[in-house]
């Protein structure tokens, strides 16, 4: 039997990275009781979502952050799914970029936004990360001691195509940092997890940070875990808090083998041109 014990971190955001980097780990302290496997922390969990902003609190893989990151993981002996952060490569370009640590602080993968949040909702949201972001170009699934987990970040989920891509790639969970709004989150937040679980028969967990109605885009919160039938295991509200559950990654064995969906796809009808890149084995 394959289970997981996962936990989800949502937090409070500050403008103050060091002190966001400081919650973090006294997050982390008190889930040591929990005996996670895997933690999960939120979408921009190191600085303001605003996408002028992102510059600014940008630093390169391997930078300060990063190894503090890699640290807690291996002083916690957790894989640590580190959310995501702004990261600025060689060439200066930024990207909103997740990356994964193992028990030993070893980085194991990293995601790379593939959709950016470019939105102009009447009376509601407007937002455009490609003022300041370029987009990653990759799906992205990880090897673990577990099995393999794909990990996407937040206006990646509306895709299908992705998830779907992940779950051919062998992923039977898919791990997503987010921070849908006050808009999106109420009218599409639960529906999309359960439907990418349902979709692809696997685990959707999704972390975001919690509301903070002093902040200048407020997070919709309501952290959330979903199984490979579709259902709803665990959500909290807007508020700081934890979800701690274990996945059965033999319930997605047996679903996809009682109910196989992917199976029975019609690859003479349809398919997807998928143009694979280095992450993406």
């Amino acid at each position: 039997m394959t289970k997981i014990r996962t936990a989800v971190v949502q937090m409070m955001v500050s403008p103050d990275k060091k002190q966001n980097l400081a919650a973090v780990a006294q997050h982390l302290n008190q889930l040591d009781a929990e005996c996670p496997d895997l933690v999960v922390l939120p979408e921009m969990f190191i600085c303001p979502y605003q996408a002028s902003l992102f510059p600014d609190y940008a630093e390169a893989e391997g930078g300060d952050a990063w190894q503090h990151l890699a640290e807690l993981a291996a002083r916690h002996q957790i894989w640590l799914a580190a959310g995501s952060v702004p990261e600025r490569d060689a060439a200066g370009r930024i990207y909103n970029t997740a990356y994964v640590f193992d028990r030993q602080g070893s980085q194991r993968g990293k995601h790379r936004k593939m959709h950016l949040f470019d939105i102009s909702i009447t009376g509601g949201q407007h937002f455009r990360e490609s003022d300041t972001l370029t987009p990653g170009d990759a799906a992205t699934v990880i090897d673990t001691e577990f099995g393999r987990i794909g990990l996407c970040i937040c206006y990646d989920l509306r895709f299908p195509e992705l998830s779907r891509r992940m779950a051919d790639l062998g992923a039977q969970a898919v791990l997503v940092p987010a921070a849908f709004n006050m808009t999106t989150g109420p009218a599409h937040w639960e529906i999309l997890f359960r439907a990418r679980a349902l979709d692809n028969q696997a685990y959707l967990v999704g972390a975001a940070p919690a509301l903070d109605t002093r902040a200048g885009y407020h997070s919709w919160g309501h952290s959330i875990m979903t199984d490979p039938w579709g259902r709803v295991i665990s959500q909290l509200d807007e508020n700081p808090g934890y979800l701690v559950r274990d996945l059965d990654l033999d319930l997605v064995t047996r679903i996809r083998a009682e109910l196989p969906l992917l199976a029975h796809r019609r690859r003479d009808i349809y398919a997807v041109d998928w143009k694979e890149k280095p992450n993406e084995t």
